[in-house]
């Protein structure tokens, strides 16, 4: 218990992964929040519990973006030293990437002019800004998933090589490499999922979604990037130890 309590508080310390934990809670709370206000309303106590969860997310939601308000500079530190990806190998990989970091830079300042819009720092209608914002962070993920799956086809093509000429050295890197990446796919789908729901009517299936789906799907995400990210510090921490031996 007390382990998991340390690394809950590890978890916190960072910005990344408080972003994670919140958006986790934000996401729940609007999963069952959604779920107790479609049930009976005569049970007056459950559906007044349901809205106070949606407005609870409501206010997370809030939170993260004011928070992201600051997300710019390492956006832009991040997109300088990626540059047009020299270090890539796969030309497709490299594009794919350059393309996604200008939709994640342009993201922000998009969002940003929304956010100050709604709170009336400047005198210009929000719609049209979270539109773009919305198409931006659509883009991105799409973007994401035809970048994983051409990791996925590499990859794929790596572990036959490893098979035919090298046994079964490299063989659990590899797939997990590889399921490590059909995790990104599911996680981006789900996302891109609300995405599409967040747009205009009209659009696919833009709106049509009750929150507790939205919720749903956002938990999902959510969970997976808890669970990549605590891979990742793991496999950091590893190396780190094997390499000091």
């Amino acid at each position: 218990m007390q382990q998991l309590v340390e690394s809950l508080v590890r978890l916190l310390e960072s910005y990344r992964g408080r972003d994670k934990v919140i958006r986790t809670v934000c996401y729940g709370s609007q999963l069952v929040g959604g779920v107790l206000t479609r049930k009976d309303e005569t049970d007056t106590s459950s559906l007044q519990f349901g809205k106070s969860l949606l407005l609870f997310s409501a206010q997370l939601s809030h939170c993260r973006t004011v928070l992201r308000l600051f997300d710019d500079l390492s956006m832009l530190a991040y997109s300088h030293s990626y540059g047009l990806g020299a270090s890539e190998q796969d030309t497709s990989i490299r594009w794919i990437s350059v393309l996604n970091n200008v939709a994640d830079q342009l993201y922000y300042p998009c969002e940003h002019i929304a956010w100050a819009a709604d709170a009336d720092l400047i005198k210009v209608k929000s719609d049209k800004w979270w539109l773009f914002s919305t198409v931006l962070w659509g883009t991105s993920l799409l973007l994401g998933i035809l970048r994983s799956l051409r990791v996925l086809l590499l990859l794929k093509k790596k572990l036959k090589k490893y098979e035919r000429d090298e046994g079964d050295s490299r063989h659990s890197q590899l797939r997990r490499q590889m399921r490590g990446e059909l995790l990104s796919i599911l996680s981006s789908m789900a996302d891109l999922s609300n995405a599409i729901h967040w747009m205009p009517p009209g659009f696919l299936w833009a709106g049509r979604f009750p929150s507790w789906l939205v919720g749903l799907l956002g938990t999902i995400s959510s969970l997976i990037g808890l669970t990549q990210m605590k891979t990742s510090e793991s496999e950091q921490s590893d190396s780190t130890e094997t390499s000091s031996q």
